[in-house]
């Protein structure tokens, strides 16, 4: 296998199980191909034993090599044997109202059940995130917080935390002033003044298929109508379809979630997204952009964000902590651009202000620079999480199964054999306390019946196994 050298921006267990990944995915080291001992492994790379154990244990987690007893380590799965991905579907490019309600509040009703297999939730389990350093935080707030945090905050939020969301912009390449920044109660909230700022009832809303269906519930409250724009779930929504739609009706703003979509898991190339903001500022449409799984990337680098490429102000950026740290606290954020002023108005009528206690203690758990330590912890495990899930979901789901490849996120969507319902599949499962979302919920057409989005954010054991399994013997029982 040869030595190699190491840099220091990763750990060195890291940087070897990164090149035995590759070896594999290259079938230099076939399935089946028995590993170098630990002894070895640490000889060749010039590294202690416990670092090639860790190497290895790393692998093991994702699910591409395999211990067996008195044997060795053995190479379990390559990356070449993933099936296709989804089919795109061309939604008709017409408004409509939206009536998703119902079927979401049946799927969503014994979504907290504790002895529910949850695939449904695009969020985090609770043990992934830092709750003692956080605990740490939020006594801090208490005792140095101004009125010991009980009084209202600025409007456009704590001061400090405006600095903490503008420092993060440098993460996508950003230069934000906190002065540009509105603290929202999360990122539902964010989008919700976005809409109401740049919109009027009755509006058409460009909006890409699949998309979040807290989506369609906000645009159905606000009395504003939706064309779909059909998305890939590699690269995102189709930016020729947009410009025909934008040609044929009066679309006045467009809402799209460029990083790691829900429920399809599509980013956006780089060159896309100033291809679209290009598109926007030409013709005067707003862009809200939804990038609150933009922290959450398996690569090197963070994605870009479609603000970057603003020079207009157009762009409305939106994000929160609810997704990578703390889903209780509700902390999100608006970098309204031109529309601060209407954002900022809205915000008062509509809450006032942010809870405070929670700002500051955001605030400081930022400040101190446990944020990115964390970060990376929750990228590696969600990474090797997804793994393990798609993996699961070859073993026990029919051949013809399709699922998408996200680069970062939470989900996984899942196209099956046309013969399958999966909402008469989710109500089947929730008999076998198994929670999982079914496509039409994500669209305003039918069109994405026989689609399924899982929830990876729960770590692999015998529970998640289990659950999976039973998802898989029912779909083959419809068929």
């Amino acid at each position: 296998m040869g030595k190699a050298k190491f840099t220091s921006e990763d750990h060195i267990y890291l940087q070897v199980a990164g090149g035995i990944e590759q070896m594999i995915a290259e079938e230099v080291l076939r399935i089946g191909d028995k590993l170098p001992s630990v002894r070895v492994l640490s000889e060749e790379y010039g590294i202690s034993m416990g670092t090639a154990f860790q190497a290895y244990y790393h692998l093991e987690g994702k699910g591409l090599i395999e211990a067996r007893p008195k044997s060795g380590y053995y190479v379990r799965f390559n990356h070449r044997r993933f099936p296709a991905v989804p089919n795109v579907i061309q939604p008709e490019p017409v408004t409509s109202e939206v009536t998703v309600q119902e079927m979401i509040m049946r799927i969503l009703r014994d979504i907290d059940a504790h002895d529910m297999v949850n695939f449904t939730l695009a969020a985090p389990a609770l043990e992934l995130l830092p709750a003692a350093k956080l605990n740490k935080s939020v006594v801090y707030a208490l005792r140095n917080g101004k009125d010991h945090c009980i009084g209202y905050e600025n409007t456009q939020g704590n001061a400090d935390l405006r600095k903490q969301i503008a420092r993060l912009a440098f993460n996508w390449g950003g230069k934000v002033r906190p002065e540009e920044v509105v603290i929202t109660s999360g990122c539902m909230e964010a989008i919700v003044l976005c809409l109401r700022a740049v919109t009027q009832p009755g509006d058409t809303v460009a909006v890409e298929a699949p998309a979040y269906f807290g989506i369609y519930q906000v645009i159905e409250n606000l009395g504003l109508k939706v064309v779909e724009i059909p998305s890939d779930p590699t690269t995102g929504a189709d930016l020729d379809c947009l410009q025909q739609v934008i040609n044929d009706m009066p679309i006045k703003a467009c809402l799209l979630v460029p990083n790691f979509n829900n429920p399809s898991g599509s980013c956006m190339p780089d060159e896309h997204k100033k291809k679209l903001v290009e598109m926007i500022t030409r013709l005067n449409i707003p862009l809200i952009e939804d990038d609150i799984y933009g922290e959450l990337y398996f690569g090197r680098h963070r994605p870009k964000t479609c603000k970057y490429y603003d020079t207009k102000g157009l762009v409305m950026h939106c994000s929160s902590l609810s997704k990578s740290l703390a889903p209780g606290y509700r902390v999100g954020w608006i970098l309204p651009g031109k529309f601060l002023e209407q954002v900022s108005a809205l915000k008062m009528m509509h809450t006032i202000s942010s809870p405070t206690l929670t700002q500051v203690a955001i605030a400081h758990f930022l400040s101190i620079g446990r944020y990115e330590y964390h970060l990376k912890n929750l990228r590696k495990a969600l990474h090797t999480q997804c793994l393990r899930y798609i993996q699961g979901v070859m073993q026990y789901f029919p051949e013809d199964t399709k699922i998408s490849r996200p680069q970062g996120g939470f989900v996984l969507w899942i196209e099956l054999n046309k013969k399958v319902d999966t909402y008469k599949l989710c109500l089947e499962a929730l008999k076998h306390q198994v929670s999982v979302a079914p496509g039409r919920i994500f669209s305003n057409s039918c069109n994405y019946s026989n689609y399924l989005r899982i929830g990876y954010g729960s770590p692999w054991d015998d529970k998640v196994e289990k659950g999976l399994k039973t998802l898989g013997n029912l779909v083959k029982k419809m068929m």
